[in-house]
């Protein structure tokens, strides 16, 4: 050490160089247990902070707070941060509270000490207007505290409503979460989860066997790909560590900082009026025939860029965030690459989830239309499917951000009204020119309407069933039918699809000023 330096430390108060002794032994935390972390491949707290915040802008708080259970030997530990580290700082230069559970500290586990200040950092939070963000990696509660412990859940859960639809709270599962613990994450807007790292449930593998008898791992009973694809408990399933705090960081680039604040605007290179030739190939394709709608939805985007959102679950709907003219819109889409884009249970509570997302932060939404109707089958009936599916009837009705929906072929039945029909109150309803909007699709509605006519025309049967199918799509399932009636505003050009939604939105920029509706939380579904 430089002599300069050794002076310089020497000369400092005592008082300061205690302040700096005891703040290194709280950071330094315990060498073999951060290996033994480490040795399973995952970052430490502390790390994962720094991958996740603007260099140098990390401000941390209550490092010294310290475990307040005297028993089971646990006062003469005299755990510093109490197994989590809180603070503030900025991401992509907007600024966010963030608090990371250290596994390294008692398994990161959830004492008083520990709940006290992640509550503290939400209610920092809600009062400043800025996002909070969870790094979750705990063994649960903590059985030493007792039920301290879990009324140490309790108030983060009475936060996580409180902050619901104010301001935008993202879960990030980086180790294990059991047990009550998991329902913190239940209540926030998004879950990320890991690849081979994540794990989520209300009883672990012990307990089940126990209690059933079934033997199971922790990836089949709640690792990333169950609750990525089964359950929709996680909306964003990461390849790596490295990779889900990218995919954080991209997803806060579409999301305002709370329900008072429009989402950030960017320049945006993409000519509004670009062609879009695909949706006049579209227009050529068999209704029958499926296709990705995510190829329409690349078309639509500035960039051709899209962020998925509940990827892996409930595929015949597709929903996320793109931009259009640089503003941020959220999609709801039909894809008839999975169940025809038929509505089913599932995807019923992903998409009305994601539109009472939109409308408690003034995201518009985009609603592209392909839908045959409600999908059929003893499962969905006992299921509840009819109360499922009034789930987006009700979520469109109560969204008061401007909407705009396109039909683009099939709108069907029920399926039709619940995908932001006209009378739901979409502001513009738009359709394509091979639209086919009726109670039923031309082949059944045939079968139905003239069942004794098709009976007795023996070898011509099916002559006559494609001469009537044609009749019935031209003057009951046209779009220009729909359009006389004012059910759909204009039928548009397919190749300028992009313009044609962008200059809507541009017109509904100002539906609804920010800050103008009531408070409205985002209830899991």
């Amino acid at each position: 050490m430089p002599e300069a330096k050794q002076k310089k430390q020497r000369s400092a108060p005592s008082n300061v160089r205690r302040m700096r002794d005891t703040i290194a032994r709280a950071l330094e935390g315990d060498p073999a247990r951060v290996q033994a972390h480490k040795a399973k491949g995952k970052f430490t707290a502390r790390e994962r902070i720094l991958y996740l915040m603007d260099e140098g802008t990390f401000q941390e708080l209550d490092l010294l707070v310290t475990t307040r259970c005297d028993d089971f030997g646990l006062k003469e530990k005299h755990i510093p941060g109490d197994g989590v580290i809180t603070g503030f700082g900025r991401v992509g230069g907007r600024e966010v509270c963030v608090f990371a559970q250290d596994f390294t500290v008692m398994g990161g586990s959830l004492g008083l000490a520990h709940a006290q200040k992640i509550c503290k950092i939400m209610d920092l939070a809600l009062e400043n207007r800025v996002p909070v963000i969870g790094l979750l990696d705990s063994g649960g509660a903590r059985i030493q505290e007792g039920v301290d412990s879990l009324d140490g859940y309790a108030q983060i859960f009475y936060r996580n409503v409180k902050c619901s639809g104010v301001i935008p709270q993202i879960s990030v599962i980086l180790g294990p979460c059991a047990g009550g613990a998991v329902y913190s994450p239940a209540l926030t807007d998004f879950v990320f989860m890991v690849e081979g790292l994540s794990h989520m449930f209300v009883t672990g593998p012990d307990v089940v066997k126990a209690a059933t008898g079934e033997s199971v791992t922790f990836d089949a009973l709640g690792g990333s790909q169950v609750h990525g694809a089964k359950s929709g408990v996680c909306h964003v399933v990461a390849a790596s560590e490295q990779d889900c705090f990218r995919q954080l960081k991209e997803l806060l680039t579409y999301l305002p900082q709370n329900r008072w604040e429009r989402a950030p605007r960017v320049a945006n290179p993409d000519p509004v009026r670009r062609a879009t030739p695909l949706l006049e190939a579209l227009c050529e394709v068999d209704p029958r025939k499926p296709y990705r709608v995510h190829h329409i939805i690349w078309q639509i985007a500035d960039e051709h860029k899209f962020f998925e959102i509940h990827a892996g679950f409930a595929k015949n709907v597709v929903t996320g965030f793109l931009r259009l003219g640089g503003d941020v819109v959220g999609v709801v889409a039909n894809n008839p690459a999975h169940k025809a884009g038929a509505l089913d249970i599932d995807s019923s509570d992903k998409a009305a989830r994601f539109i009472r997302f939109l409308n408690a932060f003034n995201i518009p939404i985009l609603t592209l239309v392909d839908v045959p109707g409600y999908w059929p089958g003893l499962d969905q009936e006992h299921g509840g499917i009819i109360r499922h599916g009034a789930k987006i009837l009700h979520a469109y009705s109560e969204a008061t951000v401007p909407k705009v929906t396109v039909v683009l072929r099939k709108a069907y039945g029920g399926a039709y009204i619940a995908m932001s029909s006209k009378h739901l109150h979409a502001d513009f309803n738009f359709a394509l020119p091979c639209a086919e909007i009726a109670v039923m699709g031309p082949r059944g509605a045939v079968e139905i309407l003239y069942s004794r006519e098709l009976k007795a025309a023996g070898a011509e049967k099916d002559a006559l069933r494609a001469r009537l199918e044609k009749e019935y799509a031209e003057k009951f399932a046209s779009p220009y039918q729909t359009a006389s009636s004012g059910s759909v505003d204009e039928v548009i050009e397919p190749t300028q699809i992009r313009h044609k939604i962008a200059r809507a939105f541009k017109f509904l920029r100002e539906k609804r000023k920010p800050g103008e509706h009531e408070n409205r939380g985002n209830i899991p579904l």
